[in-house]
């Protein structure tokens, strides 16, 4: 089909609840992809975050291939292998003891972090202290904890017990405390809010409040975790635990699926009547996370998250100098945000007209969440691309 007749097929038989852009994508290899015109695009924020290692990477490709012959999906009545290797891996490699809940995406994680809290506040205790310009999902409970008012238009009444508090601001938490609260529920950076890294110490001191008052700590890793930042959990560039993370996007390369990893005091509170997920931890989703963390690993994309951070901030860097339009650089690993005086959102039309892929988020970030197999050629290419919109732009170029 061409683009026009897939939209065609969308307009009259799909719901709108997205605003898409003109262009029917049918192939990725990599950090690229086609259209159904067969013109390519570079990809600087592959599947919304999800596609870590790239569009199709081959050994998820054939992991999920063989997987798909013998298994595909059972319920949770039963055991399989696969999950239970994938459990051990994602522990493992958390540093510390947990226990695993699977699910299918991130909003579904976080439900499950809010009804362990509640679990574990009892009696009396079920307020959950969530932070502004958060974003955690868009069921009602996750869409509740996200902090951004403009999400929760029309679908009032939300669920009761959520209060926010500035992100960065360890006072400000402090003093939303009361005798009814369970928890505390931060992303470690905040994606969707602007790529906002924490401040020196706000992790830990948030760590010690929840000591302090017996709370306890979820980190929401959905978009920051399996590597992202260059660590496989975005809280172990920081010395802080949590007491339990959520998990989704890039967990299986791509595939659908999230996870809850709590230790084994709060874990133990999901008693079988508790919580579920059909689909979770289905056979096909657990062995394409196999597969991405084994790539990970085999390809040394932990240590190229970072340098791959550090092209980009240099990049950045040197065109701030030149580029009025920009006023702030974020960069945690293959985590990229710059803040603009301006909307960013012609500027990510502008981008795609020129065959590249990135977003606008929070109004005037542009966010890249890279492939950490991103080549330096493809990076290259990429910042030429956006560096040439940035500075064409009326006011971009300093006179």
């Amino acid at each position: 089909m061409t683009t026009q007749e897939t939209i065609a097929l969308f307009e009259y038989y799909v719901i709108g609840n997205y605003k898409r852009y003109p262009v029917s994508l049918v192939r990725g290899e990599g950090s690229y992809v086609w259209d159904a015109e067969g013109n390519r695009y570079l990809d600087f924020f592959p599947g919304w975050g999800c596609d870590l290692i790239g569009h199709c990477p081959p050994r998820l490709v054939k992991a999920v291939q063989e997987q798909v012959a013998r298994l595909i999906h059972v319920p949770n009545t039963w055991y399989t292998e696969p999950q239970g290797l994938l459990a051990k891996a994602l522990v493992e490699r958390a540093g510390f003891d947990g226990r695993c809940f699977f699910c299918n995406s991130g909003t579904e994680a976080v439900e499950a972090a809010i009804k362990l809290a509640r679990l574990c506040g009892k009696p009396g205790r079920y307020k959950i202290i969530t932070m502004l310009n958060s974003f955690h999902g868009r069921t009602l409970g996750a869409l509740t904890a996200t902090g951004q008012p403009k999400y929760h238009k029309g679908l009032e009444p939300l669920l009761a017990g959520f209060s926010y508090a500035l992100f960065g601001d360890l006072d400000a938490a402090a003093k939303l405390v009361d005798g009814e609260t369970c928890a505390l529920m931060v992303e470690p950076i905040q994606g969707e809010g602007g790529i906002n890294l924490p401040p020196p110490g706000y992790l830990e001191g948030l760590r010690e409040l929840a000591d302090r008052h017996k709370l306890m700590l979820i980190f929401d890793e959905v978009q920051t975790g399996m590597g992202r930042t260059g660590k496989w959990y975005a809280f172990q560039n920081w010395p802080v635990q949590p007491d339990a993370l959520t998990l989704a996007k890039a967990l299986a390369g791509g595939v659908a699926a999230g996870g809850l990893v709590a230790k084994p005091q709060f874990a133990e509170k999901l008693v079988p009547g508790t919580h579920a997920a059909t689909f979770g931890g289905n056979p096909l989703a657990c062995i394409a996370a196999l597969a991405t963390i084994e790539t990970i690993e085999a390809d040394g994309l932990l240590e190229r998250a970072l340098r791959l951070g550090d092209a980009f901030g240099r990049r950045f860097e040197s065109l701030k100098a030149r580029c009025p339009l920009i006023q702030k650089i974020r960069v945690q690993g293959a985590m990229i945000g710059v803040e603009l005086s301006i909307d960013g959102a012609l500027l990510v039309d502008q981008c795609l007209q020129k065959r590249l892929l990135i977003n606008c988020t929070h109004g005037n970030v542009l966010r890249l969440l890279p492939a950490l197999n991103l080549t330096d050629d493809q990076l290259e290419n990429g910042c030429d691309i956006l560096e040439d919109v940035l500075l064409s732009y009326e006011g971009g170029r300093k006179p």
